[in-house]
Parts: structure tokens; sequence; C-alpha cells
């Protein structure tokens, strides 16, 4: 750690940054932003920086106020969007009380101690995002709804068109903020894109996505176009998700890996993809968090619907990919129902604990799906076992009042927090008198 806060004060003396951003996460998702002169770092790093939590969404009580932001030094990077004229870098940070505690509402404390849990059993969490997000012309809208930059379609090469330059200049900004990108294609929808991220550890993942959406929306300013990671903002489009692929390791060995078994699934793998099947319902209101993440859960699209997994089934919510021979590091299971918009944080978090849970209480894996599910009838769906994913918000929310294993993860004030914020979601949305309202019954009623 002395090194790494060496590292990073000889690095803003040689390289004349001016500010440095200290960010971190609210319970609700959102990205928070200090920036402190070169000449507080120092004193940022022995003692944190001092700010009113109680301000903060869902992090303090108000009797309880006085927060410290502590910089990781590990995430120090310098910003490429704000260029060299007046260089500025950022760390993440993790949030402690006033005696040195961590705080329990912080979130990256809440994915640490579903790590810390899990390696105690001897096990690391690896996980590689798939994130799609739209291209808009703005982020105005008439009658007709938002405008895509484009009306190309999944890995369409459109020559000069804005996805294209946009994808490049994106891609090169996250390569400068050591952010490894595995792919970037357009995706099915018109002005809509994806970018895989390089596998990584899921602390340092959950921090890269919430620098990936900062990115974004960067590029997108600079370009004059408006990107948006709302789950579904066209509804005759697919919406966006964030298909995540994940696999434990017991040191340098893939724990999903075993050559004898089908699909090469160990039991630990079986055990663990049960346990987040088991669990499903009960954390959808945290990985998919909005009234909106609803019309792309059940929009169509190749969202997922139902509880089931099947192997290179993409209707399925967890799909086990083909496997590659002498790969078995790559061993892996893919989570489809996880939006764009998730707070990364408490989302990696639950879909660990529910895995973990699988694996310590040892649950069995149910019949693999081999049919299009979406094809098949209710009453073929319900002789076969497979429930519904939440349909609404509403009903996400009551899955997840129920959930002990939430209430356990996130921890009492993140849970209770997490609840009250999407109550009133859900309230304020229940009482719109939506557009498609007034056209349907307006002048017939």
């Amino acid at each position: 750690m002395d090194k790494q806060r060496d590292f990073v004060l000889r690095t803003i003396e040689e390289r004349g940054v001016k500010f440095i951003r200290l960010w971190f996460t609210d319970v609700a998702g959102t990205l928070k932003s200090v920036a402190i002169a070169p000449a507080e770092v120092e004193g940022a790093f022995a003692e944190g920086l001092g700010f009113d939590g109680s301000a903060i969404e869902g992090l303090a009580r108000t009797y309880e106020a006085d927060m410290l932001a502590q910089p990781d030094p590990s995430t120090f990077q310098i910003l490429p969007w704000r260029g060299e004229i007046d260089p500025t870098a950022r760390m993440f940070c993790d949030i402690q009380t006033p005696d040195g505690e961590p705080a329990a509402a912080d979130p990256r404390n809440v994915l640490r101690r579903a790590l810390a849990k899990a390696s105690e059993k001897g096990f690391s969490f690896y996980i590689h995002p798939e994130i799609e997000f739209y291209l808009l012309k703005s982020a105005q809208f008439g009658p007709e709804g938002p405008v895509p930059v484009d009306n190309a379609g999944y890995f369409d090469n459109v020559p000069g068109g804005t996805a294209h330059d946009f994808r490049r200049r994106a891609v090169s900004m996250l390569e400068q903020l050591g952010i490894s990108v595995e792919f970037s294609h357009h995706e099915g929808g018109p002005g809509q894109n994806e970018i895989d991220l390089r596998y990584a550890d899921a602390l340092t993942m959950a921090d890269n996505i919430m620098t990936f959406r900062t990115v974004i929306k960067e590029v997108a300013i600079e370009q004059g176009v408006y990107a948006t990671f709302m789950p579904k903002p066209f509804t005759e489009h697919p919406g966006s998700g964030m298909h995540t692929h994940m696999s434990l390791f017991e040191g340098d060995t893939n724990a999903f890996f075993d050559p004898s078994a089908q699909y090469h699934l160990s039991k630990t793998a079986k055990h663990f993809i049960a346990g987040v099947l088991r669990h499903a319902p009960e954390i959808t209101a945290v990985t998919n968090q909005y009234v909106n993440s609803y019309k792309r859960l059940w929009g169509g699209g190749e969202a997922p619907s139902f509880v089931c997994w099947g192997h290179n089934n993409r209707s399925a919510l967890i799909r086990v990919p083909l496997y590659k021979p002498a790969k078995g590091q790559s061993s892996r299971i893919e989570y489809r129902a996880i939006d764009s918009a998730a707070n990364p944080y408490l989302a990696y978090a639950l879909i660990l604990s529910a895995g973990m849970k699988g694996i310590e209480e040892e649950y069995q894996l149910p019949p693999e799906t081999e049919d299009n599910v979406w094809n098949l009838t209710d009453s073929e769906r319900r002789a076969m076992g497979i429930q519904p994913l939440p349909q609404s918000l509403d009903h996400a929310i009551r899955k997840l009042e129920e959930s002990e294993l939430a209430a356990e993860t996130l921890g009492e004030q993140v849970f209770s927090y997490v609840l009250a914020n999407k109550r009133r979601e859900w309230s304020e949305y229940r009482a719109q008198v939506t557009p498609y309202e007034l056209k349907k019954n307006l002048e017939t009623l």
C-alpha cells in the first residue's frame, strides 16, 4: 500500500496533475465525485476526506452523517478526456466511519464482504460483462420518442458511421485507463452498441463498469451525441443488457471446470448455477432496479424472462457457453438478466452470494432447458418446473422483501434503503397517466 501511495504521489508530481477526483458510488448506483488539489492527496491517504454522508443516497442517516472517503491508490488513473491543459486523475474510495470502520452502506464494501466470505471457502470470483447501450442524436425527444444515431443492426459495418468512430474513441480511452476491451460491435437495435470488457476480479470489474459508463458518456458529449444505459428506451427494439460471464477460481485453477463431466461443468459449477437459479427472483430488484428494467425483461429481444439454464440456449436465464478445447480456464456461466443500469457492486455481491449458497448447501441443479423458453406455453413451462422472473418492479420488490439472502448480503441499512427507494419509484410510476392510456382510452371512453 505504501509503495502504491508513493507511486501515486510521484506520478501526480511528474505528470503535473492539477486535480484528483475521488470517486465512490451511492446505493442507487450513481457515481459521486469530489475533486481535491495535489497538496491534499497525502492527507487524504493518511486520514481520509470528511464529508456529509447523509446527503448521499442511502449512505448514512442524519444522526450519523460524518463519513470519510478513503482513496484506494491501486485505482489511480489519469483521465484521458481531460487532456493536457489541466491533467486530472481519479481514485475510487472506500467509505469509512470516523473511527475507521468500513461504512455499512458503502456498495463497494458490500461487494468486498461477499468476496471475503467466498475467499474463506477458498474461492475468488472473476467476471466479464457484455455492456450494451444506445447512442441517440440527443437526450431530447418528441412525440415519436428518442432518435437513434443510425438504423444499423447486429454486427453491421457502417462506413463513416457515428458508432464506428464512437467505439474506436471509447475503446482507446478505456485502454488508456487500463481497462482491457475484448470486443466492440453494433448491436441489434438502431444506434445500439456493445462493448465487452476482458475478465477481471469482481471488485476491479465493478470499478471498471462505473468508469466505463463515465467514459461512454464523455465520448458521446465529445462527439455531439447522447449515450444512454436505460434498459429499454424503445418499445419496438431490444433492451440493453449486461450479460455477465462468471467463474470461480481456487488459486490458479478454474473451479467450474471438470474435463470428465457433461459440458465440462464441475460439481461446484452445478451447485453455483443451482444457487443463482433458486435465488434469482429475489435478487432481481437489484440486478434490474428500475420500472423500465421490466419492459426489457418482458419485452422480447432475447431478454430472459424465465428461471432456467441451458447449454448455449440464449432464451435461458443462465447460459453455459460452448467449451473451447484445451481452454479449461475459460469454463464459465453467463447470467443474462442483469441490465446495464444496475449497481454493479450490489448486483455482483448478490449473484455471488446466491451461487455460494448453492455450493454450501449443495443445491441440486434442475434439468437443463433445451427448448426456446419463449415459445413454450404457460402450462408447458409449469410442467417443466420453469418459474418466471418478477414481471414488474412491484413484483420484484415483494420477492426482495422476503429474501434472507439479500438482507444478509446487503446488510440491514442497504437492504432497507433499496426497498424504500424502489417502493417510492413504483408508487410514483403507478400514479402516472401514460400516453398509451390516453391514446387507447381518451376518445373511446
